[in-house]
């Protein structure tokens, strides 16, 4: 392979318009891969890790623009070097990048005042700009009284704490940082699910778990009152779980709230014991999913739910009176995971192992989880439950694989996988390329913020590895019938290609880990 790099100095363009500009680039003829990215030691840090790392990045300073390229051939990556220059100073021709022109321009603001002074009744922030600054946004507009949801990372975790104090101090939230998902009176934030109103809260430290789980209760014919996204680091002993408890104390106060649901990944033993504490100062039902199996303490009230689906499915129950616990139920009966079915297997016999490749990062932590509990050991991942079994990047690791391609090794320089999906389909040819792999397994999450039909991206190259290798697809469709994508026609769509579709995640683990047995089995 061949590359060429340039640094632009001293220009600056958001992250949205290089990201697109990255896309770009990537699509043109005889391009391995691409970046146009600001230079920033946090990007730099990722472009090395990732083997993006070109000649001349390390002299960048954090105001400039590293382009780089890796090509067929060096006239082919020094003429995607030279359109890159050429889009950073006029924009990327056609209507989309107009539009973005457009949008840009269109009620300008430049601060929390400007912006309050065009809604002053606003009395919530989202705020995603780069971490460095994400900190001091946050602060201002905590401090004229707004709540706050920051979607930024990079954020460090004591200057964290110190927002979330500042904010329980005056009475407000502070969801994040790296908050992704919220759905307050209704509406649904950032990344997030248009869901019916109901009467079951959630408070999540994990972003597409709140997504799972307000979806499956959403197509059960139940709602959410409030669901509350808090960031993945509010379970750690250094926050102290401050937004977990306060949105969990909310919500009991909450009298539109008649069941809640708490989704942590794995948090701290002295953040569980809080989470008791509090649960037993209400007669409410507490359903808890932690991601992995824990002994449920003394507080009967609170029901422990092993998956997401679980946690959706016992929530509406109890919402509709029943009180049993989940421990009465038959574990994975057919009213919870209704799609299961005899699947045709590879012809191929040497096709015996499982790519997983999700955009979610709680899906993929779940997926390990049912990965282990089912098989007796761990996957490889680049977000390991075991530190031993990670793998970087999209190696053509031997045996059992499950990615989260949201991880910052594959979004650097690139759209989010929910919303861009380039980066899978071209993993999914890869795959088919290989001798090894019988079994692909994918999350498509819908809603605000995702992309806008999923299906016309994955169906052509599902229907190449399902037809011409026999490969076993299944997808998991996270997302309602009220979403902006036409959800019926994207399921139908991945069906028609040849995908097996599930409505859950732990279904879909199910699925493809009983094939793989049935596989090492034959």
């Amino acid at each position: 392979m061949h590359s060429a790099s340039a640094i632009i100095k001293g220009k600056y363009l958001d992250s949205v318009k290089l990201m697109l500009i990255s896309k770009q680039m990537r699509l043109q003829s005889g391009v391995t891969d691409a970046v146009a990215i600001m230079a920033t030691p946090e990007n730099l840090a990722i472009l090395q890790a990732t083997g993006m790392n070109l000649r001349g990045f390390d002299a960048a300073d954090p105001v400039d623009i590293c382009i780089g390229v890796i090509a067929e051939s060096d006239v082919i990556a020094s003429r995607v070097v030279d359109l890159a220059e050429e889009w950073i100073v006029t924009g990327i021709p056609g209507d989309s990048d107009r539009a973005l022109k457009e949008s840009a321009t269109a009620n300008k603001v430049r601060n929390i005042d400007s912006a309050l002074k065009i809604m002053p009744e606003a009395n919530l922030a989202l705020i995603s700009v780069a971490g460095k600054y994400a900190v001091r946004e946050a602060r201002r507009a905590l401090l004229k009284g707004l709540h706050v949801m920051l979607f930024s990372d990079n954020v460090g975790i004591e200057e964290e704490k110190e927002l979330k104090e500042l904010a329980l101090s005056r009475g407000l939230l502070m969801m994040g940082a790296d908050c992704g998902t919220a759905i307050i009176n209704g509406v649904p934030l950032a990344f997030a699910n248009q869901v019916r109103r109901g009467n079951i809260g959630i408070v999540s430290a994990a972003g597409t778990g709140l997504q799972e789980v307000a979806c499956i209760i959403h197509n059960k014919g139940c709602g959410i009152s409030q669901a509350f996204g808090t960031g993945g680091r509010d379970g750690k002993k250094a926050i102290g779980g401050l937004m977990l408890m306060a949105c969990l104390q909310y919500l009991i106060s909450d009298e539109g709230t008649k069941v809640i649901v708490l989704i942590s990944k794995v948090p701290d033993p002295e953040i569980i014991d809080k989470i008791w504490e509090v649960s037993a100062t209400t007669n409410k039902p507490v359903v808890v999913n932690l991601l992995v199996p824990f002994n449920p303490p003394a507080p009967a009230n609170v029901h422990p739910a092993p998956t997401l689906t679980q946690a959706a499915v016992l929530a509406c129950r109890l919402a509709s009176g029943d009180q049993s616990s989940w421990g009465s139920w038959s574990g994975l009966s057919n009213d919870i995971y209704p799609n299961r079915k005899l699947i045709t297997l590879p012809q191929e016999p040497k096709r015996i192992h499982l790519r997983a490749l999700y955009s979610g990062g709680t899906l993929c932590y779940e997926a390990q989880v049912i990965y282990h509990q089912k098989m007796g050991d761990y996957a490889w991942s680049n977000a390991p439950l075991e530190p031993s079994c990670r793998v970087g990047g999209l190696a053509e690791t031997e045996g059992d694989v499950i990615l989260d391609l949201g991880g910052d090794e594959f979004t650097v320089g690139r759209l989010h996988p929910m919303i861009d999906y380039a980066l899978r389909v071209k993993a999914i040819e890869d795959i088919a390329k290989r001798e090894d792999i019988g079994i692909i397994l994918l999350d498509v999450v819908l809603g605000f913020g995702s992309h806008p039909a999923p299906q016309e991206e994955l169906a052509p190259v599902i229907s190449k590895v399902v037809a011409g290798h026999g490969i076993v697809v299944i997808c998991t469709v996270v997302g309602t019938d009220a979403d902006p994508q036409n959800r019926p026609e994207v399921i139908a769509t991945l069906k028609a290609s040849g995908a097996i579709v599930t409505d859950s995640n732990a279904e879909a683990c199910e699925i493809a880990l009983s094939v793989l047995n049935t596989l090492r089995r034959s």
